[in-house]
């Protein structure tokens, strides 16, 4: 396990939820962190005090990164403000429930724009940069599986856990690059009470995760030197395979 105290960080959409979390479990390791934001100042401000508060340099930067052409400028800024890039957190997100059948076309197009194109142009500057560094992407455990409610959501993930196998090779050895996938960790904005208790009891382990989880799960692939092309799946096995009990037991029971 490698050591990343005085290293720097870009987390996308780190001004709160999944985002802040990950900020502050880096901070606490010791690393330096650029919190960007979209229109969240106010909340990238409170994250960025709360990460200088364990001793480490914070930064925050504005860019809408479902808008092709910004991303370059993002990582520019960065660099300028806090130094070399040796870990970047494609973490910045849109959720928004709308079918393959029934979006939009600006719709399909930031969505993608955001999950995967962004992510790639952030990942070629750090690529260009010619350093020893460590991507990680964040998905979502529906790239396991079809969720038609949010058809543009799933697929621009679908991308991007694909980028992050190929970039793997692509990036190798200076980069190692490796994905997170979420299940039902925090509810989404506005959503009804009582929604994570009908999660958890879709799960197998009969819980919902906390951002902890996440943020454990980001450390351990940072750290790890001789891990690449994974994806780690955090959602208590929601991305398994269901297989009804009794043919579980038909199978259990079959001798040859």
């Amino acid at each position: 396990m490698q050591p990343i105290e005085g290293q720097t960080a870009l987390v996308t959409g780190g001004a709160k939820r999944l985002g802040r979390s990950i900020a502050l479990a880096l901070a606490e390791a010791g690393v330096n962190i650029s919190i960007h934001y979209r229109g969240s100042q106010a909340a990238a401000e409170a994250t960025a005090d709360d990460v200088r508060a364990k001793g480490v340099k914070a930064v925050v930067l504005q860019a809408d990164l479902a808008t092709p052409g910004t991303a370059v400028g993002l990582y520019e800024s960065a660099v300028a403000e806090i130094g070399p890039i040796d870990i970047l957190v494609n973490n910045a997100s849109i959720f928004r429930q709308a079918t393959l059948a029934q979006c939009s076309e600006e719709e399909l197009h930031a969505n993608i724009q955001l999950h995967a194109n962004s992510p790639l142009q952030l990942s070629r500057c750090m690529s260009a940069a010619g350093r020893q560094g460590v991507i990680i992407n964040l998905l979502d455990t529906r790239i396991a599986r079809h969720d038609s409610a949010y058809g543009a959501y799933c697929l621009s993930k679908r991308m991007l856990a694909d980028q992050t196998t190929m970039l793997a090779l692509d990036l190798a050895p200076n980069i190692r690059v490796n994905g997170v996938a979420p299940g039902p960790i925090l509810p989404p904005a506005g959503s009804r009470d009582g929604l994570m208790d009908e999660l958890a009891a879709r799960v197998p382990l009969q819980i919902t995760g906390t951002p902890d989880d996440i943020s454990e799960a980001i450390l351990f692939l940072v750290r790890s030197s001789f891990v690449s092309g994974q994806v780690i799946y955090v959602d208590g096995g929601s991305h398994l395979p269901r297989i009804s009990r009794h043919i579980s037991c038909l199978f259990c029971c079959n001798t040859v």
